[in-house]
């Protein structure tokens, strides 16, 4: 199930700043090369990333979950002159595909890629950030909110990343990651 189908899909394209190389390149060797590459963000939401993040200029940003770093790059292209993006993935099989992405980004030396679980890793960044996206386990994303939560200055955003699910939570039977998500959704509501 899905809320938004192919044809809507290409007409939000259209309207769309267009990819840059790396981010199209990043995306092609995702579908190519790595198991379950839906879970990149893509042109639409990597945009809508973009702009949120070019909307506040910020200082800081978290983003738990990297996958290939494609929403890594979407949300750097805001950061401000001496801005910062921690991202924070398990993933070790990526660590080499990611690092080669960011290596080619122009924001490079703005990103600190952390390997470890996110649970530990978070309480170890000494900042408050200005921007926070939350994007892995789904089980955990109560967690990393809780985590973070007093974290984020006034005034900064928290994105959460498929609290809709692709359409599954307005199903009467849910699987484990729906269910999670869906309490997930009643606890932020």
């Amino acid at each position: 199930m899905s809320l938004i189908n192919e044809d809507l899909q290409n007409l939000l394209i259209k309207y769309c700043e267009p990819e840059s190389e790396l981010l199209q390149q990043i995306d092609r060797e995702t579908n190519l090369k790595v198991l379950m590459p839906r879970m990149l963000s893509g042109h639409y939401q990597g945009r809508v990333l973009s702009m949120l993040s070019k909307m506040i200029s910020p200082n800081r940003i978290l983003e738990i979950g990297t996958f290939t770093g494609y929403a890594t790059l979407c949300l750097a292209e805001g950061l401000s002159d001496n801005g910062i993006i921690y991202t924070l993935d398990i993933n070790i099989e990526l660590e080499e595909m990611v690092r080669n992405n960011f290596s080619k980004s122009p924001y490079q030396d703005k990103i600190k890629y952390i390997l470890g679980d996110a649970n530990k890793t978070v309480n170890e960044l000494n900042e408050v950030f200005d921007i926070v996206f939350i994007d892995a386990d789904k089980k955990n994303n109560g967690t990393y909110y809780d985590l973070i939560f007093d974290r984020v200055r006034s005034g900064g955003i928290i994105i959460v990343d498929n609290v809709l699910w692709g359409g599954k939570v307005l199903q009467q039977k849910q699987d484990k990651d729906t269910q999670n998500i869906t309490s997930f959704n009643d606890k932020i509501a």
